[in-house]
């Protein structure tokens, strides 16, 4: 009986709402009312409408909540994946010609990045503010002004032939060139025509010989314009972190004779670590979105070479009139995005943080 007079007060103790009164509780909500009503509005909505159209038949003409809109179901979806056809066909060589851009983009930019960071970050170096807006100038001027800079650049007689002119190389035809860097590499090498056994078959329609053709010589310079403009970017973030870095670290590790190299592969980089997390995240977002670059340079030509998820779905919904099957390419690149960022996060994660998170594997003592 004293047990349970004891056990009684301390249920009704930790039924108290945590020390805030609810006239505070009910403020709380009012304050952050008018926010979940615009981003339920303007974002939660519109997806919901977008999931919607992924499921119909809906070419643009009238309301797609009608009755008179087919309903597809997962048509638009399996399209994509298990149906032969153009719209499979034209899906995995976009996405092909994506996975080259991430591999090369998201690791030259993050490392240039650093390297830039490293630079304006040095205590000897002069006139660092001038260095800090040069290469952060490119992050904020107008992507579609940089890229027609960029088309005449690389035009036939552009700057970029004529700077390889001048070393006694033949430029190509940058943005009419298909041909993958990787194929280029193997005809240089002697392989002119690829083994019966890469082009009899491949998984989603597309033989393994295309997906070992590389990105394209046009896709190549639209990598060069990404990596030019985003790493400036990237550079003030790891400046931001660099600065961090307490200075006590780093001469104690001067007098323990580290050398310049330990310094920074021991101290610098495990304290910058979440901001690596932070560029390589926004840079794979990012870099499967790339949208206005593939618009204005060559809008998925030569050949396809330069098509993208994301400029696809564009070109299904607005020029094909599919708009369930411009939907469902977009959410199928949401979901390509989600599982890229949740697995390098668990790539990126320490140890003692994957030993915290596996709490159902531990034991519960016995007697607890």
């Amino acid at each position: 009986m004293a047990t349970d007079t004891l056990a009684a007060p301390a249920r009704q103790r930790r039924r108290r709402p945590g020390g805030i009164r609810s006239n505070e509780n009910l403020a709380g909500w009012i304050f952050v009312a008018p926010v979940i009503v615009i981003l339920g509005l303007f974002l939660l909505l519109p997806i919901l409408m977008a999931l919607w159209v992924s499921l119909t038949g809906w070419n643009g003409q009238g309301s797609p909540f009608t009755g008179e809109v087919p309903f597809v179901g997962g048509d638009n979806y399996s399209r994509l994946f298990s149906s032969d056809g153009l719209a499979r066909q034209d899906f995995m060589t976009a996405i092909r010609n994506n996975i080259y851009y991430v591999g090369i983009v998201v690791p030259v930019q993050t490392v240039l990045a650093l390297g830039l960071a490293l630079v304006v970050n040095n205590r000897l170096l002069k006139g660092k503010g001038f260095f800090r807006s040069a290469f952060y100038f490119p992050s904020v001027t107008s992507s579609v002004a940089i890229s027609v800079v960029f088309l005449f650049l690389f035009a036939n007689s552009g700057a970029v032939n004529r700077l390889l002119g001048l070393l006694g190389i033949d430029g190509p035809e940058w943005f009419a060139d298909g041909r993958g860097v990787l194929h280029l590499l193997f005809g240089a090498l002697g392989v002119d025509t690829p083994p019966a056994a890469l082009t009899s078959g491949g998984p989603f329609g597309l033989s393994w010989w295309d997906w070992l053709a590389g990105p394209s010589v046009a896709m190549t310079s639209i990598i060069c314009l990404v990596i030019w403009t985003t790493s400036g970017t990237f550079m003030l973030m790891y400046l931001a972190a660099l600065q961090n870095v307490p200075v006590a670290l780093e001469e104690a590790s001067t007098l323990d004779g580290a050398s310049h190299w330990q310094r920074f592969r021991h101290v610098t980089l495990p304290l910058i670590r979440p901001t690596t997390f932070l560029v390589v995240t926004l840079g794979l977002i990012g870099s499967w979105q790339v949208f206005d670059q593939v618009y204005v340079m060559s809008q998925g030509d030569p050949a396809k070479t330069t098509l993208t998820p994301a400029y696809l779905s564009y070109r299904t919904a607005f020029r094909d009139f599919d708009y369930g099957g411009g939907a469902a390419i977009s959410f199928v690149l949401f979901l390509i995005i989600i599982l890229f960022t949740l697995f390098q996060r668990r790539l990126m994660t320490d140890r003692d943080e994957r030993r915290r998170g596996r709490w159902w594997r531990r034991r519960v003592p016995e007697g607890s």
